[in-house]
């Protein structure tokens, strides 16, 4: 077996420019997948951490038939005081769950006394929203000496564009209006915190402030809330961790619901389309490796009709005369995978020194691209089995051919 290896090399490089382009032509479209996956999941990872550490955790709890309702915020769609205990009782037994956040979404108007816009309130315990949302403070204007305290009882955080609106800055005076479930309007005055930024752009108006102020301005006999946000130990067990949590709290009897983050958010078909652009990047390398194989390999076998004619003769099988070619389109497909993959990662670490920051809409992204082993080896083994696939048929035909035809031939 190693001198049909040994002789297989040297015959990939009888014609050497031929063999050097075909390489060539590999090698790039490993270096394609290489980079552009690298790229392409760092950008997906990226959008998918700001969406969960910021806005809405990696998964949500609410009571059943709320999520149809989303868009109009109801509130008399709450979870109960018992009912978040159960709820509670549940997450605080799961070791997959780092830390959960009851809240209260609801809309409101606010007013500088002078103009009036519409909001729409998360209502939060500081301390328990910062451990499921660790990059929330981050998204705040300004210096916070206390992350478990970024918005106190008397407070609210407001975003830029309407704080721009109203013309408000830190420190001023507001009022919010808003109609509790049974159509009983209220008012509060609350001092401004600080500013946030919309994450979701023009149109984001989220605002925070304080739980116990949602109680007194919704007029709360008792605690009641909307949903429950919940940070993951590790975000790569969502599904398991979500299909748990359903089969506990998400049967046909529960009053439950549970959906992750890509059942809540419209972010979700960007990171699909991510995931469609690298499989359509994936098939546009087995194409090229398919064809460049398929056409070296039949020009190999062609011009050595003569050759294949003479080694058969002298009493050399039709499965070694097979393995010598499949070996040479193997070997081709290998040494281009190895020249790919560290050309690639080479143009991956050159980009992770010089950063890549840009603007996805009004968020900040600075892409890291990394690629996972898992990854390298699909690369790998995907090229090779390819290259094994598309030498067949040559190595098939030069196995089959009558001695005495192919030394005839001319």
């Amino acid at each position: 077996m190693i001198n049909v290896i040994i002789i297989a090399l040297r015959n990939l490089f009888r014609n050497t420019r031929r063999t050097l382009l075909t390489s060539s032509l590999i090698s790039f479209g490993v270096i394609l997948v290489v980079v552009f996956g690298g790229l392409a999941i760092s950008f997906k990872s990226q959008m998918v951490g700001v969406l969960t550490n910021t806005a809405m955790g990696d998964l949500q709890i609410h009571k059943k038939g709320y999520v149809e309702s989303i868009d109009n915020l109801p509130l008399n769609l709450t979870l109960t005081g018992s009912e978040l205990a159960s709820v509670e009782t549940v997450l605080n037994n799961n070791p997959e769950i780092e830390s959960y956040s009851p809240r209260i979404k609801f809309g409101a108007m606010i007013s500088n006394y002078a103009q009036t816009s519409n909001i729409r309130l998360n209502a939060v315990y500081p301390e328990k929203e910062n451990r499921t949302l660790p990059g929330f403070v981050k998204r705040i204007k300004g210096n916070i000496p206390d992350p478990d305290r970024f918005v106190k009882p008397g407070e609210i955080l407001i975003p830029e564009n309407l704080m721009n609106g109203l013309s408000l800055k830190a420190g001023d005076d507001i009022v919010l209006v808003a109609t509790n479930k049974e159509g009983s309007v209220n008012a509060i005055t609350l001092r401004i915190a600080a500013e946030t930024e919309a994450i979701f752009g023009p149109s984001g108006k989220d605002g925070s402030i304080h739980i116990d102020d949602a109680i007194t301005l919704l007029r709360m006999d008792q605690l009641e809330v909307v949903e429950i946000a919940i940070h993951l130990q590790q975000f790569d067990n969502l599904n398991a961790v979500s299909s748990s949590l359903k089969t506990t709290l998400g049967s046909n009897q529960s009053p439950f619901e549970v959906h992750t983050w890509e059942q809540l958010s419209p972010f979700a078909s960007i990171t699909r389309i991510v995931d469609l652009l690298i499989i359509v990047v994936k098939f546009i390398l087995m194409t090229i490796v398919l064809v460049s194989i398929l056409n070296i390999m039949t020009m190999s076998v062609y011009e050595r009709i003569s050759e294949i004619g003479t080694i058969a003769a002298m009493g050399t099988p039709p499965r070694k005369i097979l393995t010598l070619f499949l070996v040479e389109g193997f070997a081709m497909g290998l040494l281009s995978t190895i020249v790919g993959i560290v050309i690639g990662l080479g143009a991956l670490w050159i980009m992770n020194m010089t950063k890549i920051n840009f603007t996805f809409g009004t968020m900040d992204v600075s892409l890291a691209p990394s690629i996972p082993v898992s990854e390298i080896i699909w690369v790998a083994v995907t090229v090779m089995f390819v290259s094994l696939f598309a030498g067949f048929q040559p190595s098939y035909k030069a196995s089959k051919m009558e001695p005495v035809d192919a030394l005839g031939h001319v």
